[in-house]
């Protein structure tokens, strides 16, 4: 028993340490214990947020809609031998299509030496293709292109014909506001594909969306650079945070932006997060436009595709995608300067670059690259009238997305002439009037296109435009088209038919009669209808119209292409109908075509993202009945600028081309001289100016002395290539001896050179023949 006893206190004794044991195994495993239970209540309170970002970021990257703003570019000016361009409007259009003048010579740039301009142009997409990067040699003499070379290493070769590109005039802006231009990642720089990579995200290659090593390897190379050479985030990070998360600085939202950027590693390829980033990273503002993508900055800061951006333009964008304001070359050139430089040694370092290249790029100034088009491309009232030909064909939405590329009949050239013309003609004839608003637009006769169009003095001022919303009385203006009715009828009216200018009275329905008068308050008594045109007799137009019929004036009116609207009153006759100075340059385009009506326009062609014909917008042109009659109206405009109301244009140019080209055109003056007129026009010009208050009060203002000045500035700015007049076969000149409707000899003191439609001359001789025949038969 006592054994027994011992032995149960033995075992007792061993039982105590065990217990001990235990309960300090249990002390040691009670923190993993709570660690697993809190692992288990975050799975099961993040598990579902992890994989609803997860699915998230997959779904929403896949699915992603790139909006791409429509572009705007004007025509491509077209370089040929003998083509009339001066040196001035060359440099202005090898600037507006974002050449800059600078050495070295890289593409995009150019120099001059005596008259002989080396271009080297990028490659350049146009609307029936891609046009590749060449190097061109254009010698200008004279104001004339008088040479033409394509310039490579094998040497020199004559050219028929080269284009500028086009030059950007704007967007249409998609509807998040974000403007870029897309580019594939093979089409990218290798330089800038590797560089940002470089400056941004070393291990891009190798990590899977996080890689925490970077963080501090770029604390260490920020410090001893003194300045954020490199971040911490990847490049994956980044490119998640721009599409899916705001920038606010907090643990949730980088915990969110380190699960969905390994969620895009598992699922995407790194070219295709790579090349979302190059196209979507944030590099500047432009307005209310935000700049997003390299392909956007090259063209936004240089004025260039991407592809051809030089070194140091690489690697100042490539700076700036720490801080686009920041490091903004315009605004903060000094640090952007230490910032691109700071870059290039980075490319250096990492081999992308030599010591010879680090050196070049290194001293080249910014102020010599970088461009800020947007003061450029500041034509808002052409840009209007390009927006509403485009709605009348396209949906907003298409507009704002799929990317096109819209290109216009703009000028560049021609419209900064029209522009300056309007804002520093106005001052010059505004002295007695007070403050003058004006329009004008210019168009080419033959194609209808428009070249040039300004709706406000202050021609970077949106808001209203003048050119396309100004309504206002044409006055006698519209006089040309009551006599091409009578023309038109060369049984009853000839160019020498007299006309009666005498007071008349005509009646109204319930109203006093109407006795319109002349401007200068005379009456002039029996003219030939030419001179009652050239001096725009109000009287003698009157009796022409009302014998004609004031419906079939506004039935011309709408087969040109205008409605007219208001009532069809015998007023009409000297131009009380409210026209916009668009729809006036619409009427005179067939007078200046020769015949040949074709509706006004700004577009040629719009392209799609894909190089795609979207729309073509042909020249339409549709003969016009009154074609014989258009040829004696071109004659007697001619005499109204050179005898007539007209006669002041021939002192106020002063450019040996502008003075010897032939114009025709008419003023147009209205009641109280409210509005002045001027519409004139060459075989390769027309123009239409409109001078006037916006309140609509008096303005001591007449076509004459006000609209013609203004019209006088623009087409002596624009070059001029005469050629010669080509009549219709259907005409007959015959001597005439001036002012009555007789025919003469050429020997004749007053005799004149008068055109007539077959069979329509007069048909009885002036005394000035017969006395010349009774003295010839008496010397026989």
């Amino acid at each position: 028993m006592a054994r027994k006893k011992a032995s149960k206190k033995k075992r007792s004794r061993r039982a105590a340490p065990r217990g001990r044991s235990s309960a300090t195994g249990n002390r040691r495993r009670w923190p993993w214990r709570v660690a697993l239970f809190l692992l288990g209540v975050a799975i099961g309170l993040f598990g579902p947020w992890i994989v609803y970002l997860d699915r998230e970021a997959a779904t929403r990257f896949a699915e992603r809609q790139w909006t791409q703003a429509s572009r705007l570019y004007a025509r491509p000016l077209e370089l040929h031998v003998g083509r009339p361009i001066s040196a001035a409007d060359l440099e202005l259009e090898l600037n507006a299509a974002g050449l800059v003048e600078s050495e070295p010579l890289l593409p995009g740039r150019w120099r001059e030496r005596d008259g002989r301009y080396t271009i080297a142009l990028p490659e350049a997409r146009f609307a029936d293709g891609l046009q590749p990067a060449t190097t061109l040699g254009v010698t200008l003499r004279d104001g004339r292109i008088r040479s033409l070379e394509s310039i490579d290493d094998t040497g020199r070769r004559d050219l028929a014909l080269a284009r500028l590109p086009p030059a950007e005039l704007g967007s249409l802006l998609p509807l998040d506001e974000r403007d870029r231009t897309l580019i594939p990642i093979a089409e990218f720089p290798t330089l800038l594909v590797a560089g940002i990579q470089a400056v941004e995200d070393r291990q891009f290659g190798r990590h899977h969306g996080v890689d925490p090593k970077a963080i501090v390897r770029a604390a260490l190379r920020n410090l001893m650079s003194r300045d954020v050479v490199q971040g911490g985030s990847t490049i994956t990070q980044q490119l998640v945070k721009n599409l899916f998360l705001s920038s606010e600085q907090t643990l949730l939202r980088k915990f969110n932006e380190a699960v969905m950027a390994i969620s895009l590693e598992a699922r995407f390829s790194k070219a295709e997060i790579l090349e979302a980033y190059l196209n979507d990273v944030y590099l500047g503002q432009n307005g209310n436009q935000a700049i997003h993508g390299f392909g956007r900055a090259a063209e936004h800061y240089f004025g260039l595709p991407v592809q051809s951006l030089s070194t140091d333009q690489i690697a100042l964008l490539a700076g700036m995608v720490r801080g686009a304001s920041w490091y903004h070359p315009a605004r903060n050139p000094e640090r952007a300067r230490n910032r691109r430089d700071l870059v290039l040694q980075v490319f250096h370092d990492t081999g992308l670059i030599d010591g010879a290249e680090l050196e070049r790029a290194r001293v080249r100034e910014l102020g010599a690259d970088v461009r800020d088009l947007a003061p450029r491309r500041a034509h808002p009232a052409f840009i209007d009238l390009v927006r509403r030909q485009l709605r009348a064909d396209y949906r907003e939405s298409d507009l704002r997305v799929q990317g096109l590329r819209i290109f216009t009949t703009l000028s560049p050239s021609a419209q900064h002439h029209a522009e300056r013309a309007l804002a520093e003609g106005l001052p010059a004839v505004e002295a007695e009037a007070g403050s003058l608003q004006g329009a004008i637009v210019l168009a080419q006769p033959d194609s209808g296109e428009v070249r040039a169009l300004v709706g406000d003095r202050n021609y970077r001022r949106p808001g209203f435009n003048r050119a396309l919303d100004a309504r206002r009385p044409v006055g006698s203006i519209l006089k040309p088209f009551v006599y091409l009715l009578a023309l038109a009828q060369p049984d009853r009216y000839t160019l020498v038919t007299p006309v009666e200018d005498a007071p008349l009275s005509v009646p109204q329905a319930g109203k006093p009669d109407w006795t319109p008068s002349n401007y200068d308050g005379l009456s002039h008594g029996t003219v030939p209808l030419l001179t009652a045109l050239a001096n725009s007799y109000n009287q003698a137009t009157v009796r022409v119209g009302l014998e004609i019929g004031v419906d079939r004036l506004f039935g011309l009116l709408e087969n040109l292409g205008i409605e007219p609207g208001g009532q069809r009153h015998p007023s009409a006759l000297l131009g009380a109908v409210d026209l916009t100075p668009l729809q006036v340059t619409q009427l005179y385009q067939a007078l200046a075509a020769g015949g040949y009506s074709t509706p006004l326009r700004a577009i040629t062609d719009v392209v799609d993202p894909g190089d795609g014909a979207v729309g073509r917008y042909p020249v339409r042109l549709r003969p016009i009945r009154e074609r014989d009659a258009l040829a004696l109206l071109d004659f007697a405009l001619e005499e109204a600028v050179a005898r007539g109301t007209g006669r002041s244009l021939a002192a106020r140019l002063s450019a040996p081309a502008a003075r010897r080209a032939v114009v025709r055109g008419k003023t147009g003056t209205t009641n109280d001289r409210r509005d002045a007129w001027f519409a004139g026009f060459t075989e390769r010009w027309l123009a239409v100016v409109w001078v006037g208050r916006d309140d609509n009060r008096p303005a001591a203002v007449s076509g004459a002395t006000s609209a013609l000045p203004v019209w006088a500035r623009l087409f002596d700015a624009l070059p001029h290539q005469p050629t010669p007049r080509q009549w219709p076969d259907s005409l007959e000149w015959f001597w005439i001896d001036w002012p009555s409707p007789l025919l003469a000899d050429e020997d004749c003191e007053s005799a004149r050179a008068v055109p007539f439609v077959s069979g329509s001359q007069p048909d009885a001789y002036s005394r000035c023949v017969r006395r010349g025949l009774l003295d010839r038969f008496r010397r026989d």
